[in-house]
């Protein structure tokens, strides 16, 4: 039975697999996030169960990044080690497209700490390190597309390339509306971030 699984292809394959699962859930993740705070549900207040999906989806990506990790380590295929997993442009396997997994990495992790964190950090400290959110879907989806050998596989390509025009689409919602708030009077700037403020965060 060890020597099946050392002469197999097992852990590279759970290695690919296991990372494009955890960009699937971040990209849920995102998309679920992004719909949530410009409405996109409809007007009505946020059900806790779509704020408790998009955390349980923050977590699954953590969980799955980590499989991948740890795959790549176990794998014979390439040689992956700590400086190679943890050190950008330390790898002499694509070293740039692995390099936009592990700044994505430290954003992932920045970002899901601190929403473990809410109730301890202020408001303005959490949306700060939540911003992150957008540049690590972006290295995220870039390392998908350049690191493995999936990576031109037209269905993953298609995959990513539809996401990201989805999240675009949505993020440009957001920042409209954050512009539209911003032309209201101060009045009904106050109004309505108090009216925010009463519901939940993700």
């Amino acid at each position: 039975m060890t020597s099946i699984l050392a002469n197999s292809q097992l852990w590279w394959y759970t290695a690919r697999s296991s990372g494009v699962v955890a960009w699937l859930m971040l990209t849920a993740g995102v998309f679920v996030g992004l719909a949530l705070s410009t409405r996109a549900f409809g007007a009505r207040p946020r059900a806790n169960w779509l704020l408790d999906f998009h955390r349980f989806l923050g977590g699954a990506a953590v969980v799955f990044t980590g499989l991948h990790l740890l795959s790549l380590v176990l794998d014979s295929f390439v040689t992956f080690g700590p400086a190679e997993l943890f050190v950008p442009f330390v790898s002499s396997y694509r070293p740039s497209a692995v390099a936009w997994g592990v700044v994505a990495l430290y954003l992932l992790v920045a970002v899901e700490a601190t929403s473990l964190l809410r109730k301890r950090l202020s408001k303005r400290a959490w949306r700060a390190t939540h911003m992150l959110s957008f540049p690590l879907f972006v290295l995220a989806s870039v390392h998908a597309i350049t690191a493995g050998t999936d990576s031109n596989t037209p269905l993953l390509r298609a995959t990513v390339f539809g996401c990201a025009a989805a999240v675009a689409a949505l993020t440009a919602v957001r920042v409209s509306q954050v512009e539209e708030r911003a032309a209201l009077p101060d009045r009904a700037q106050r109004a309505l971030r108090l009216s925010l403020e009463d519901r939940p965060n993700g």
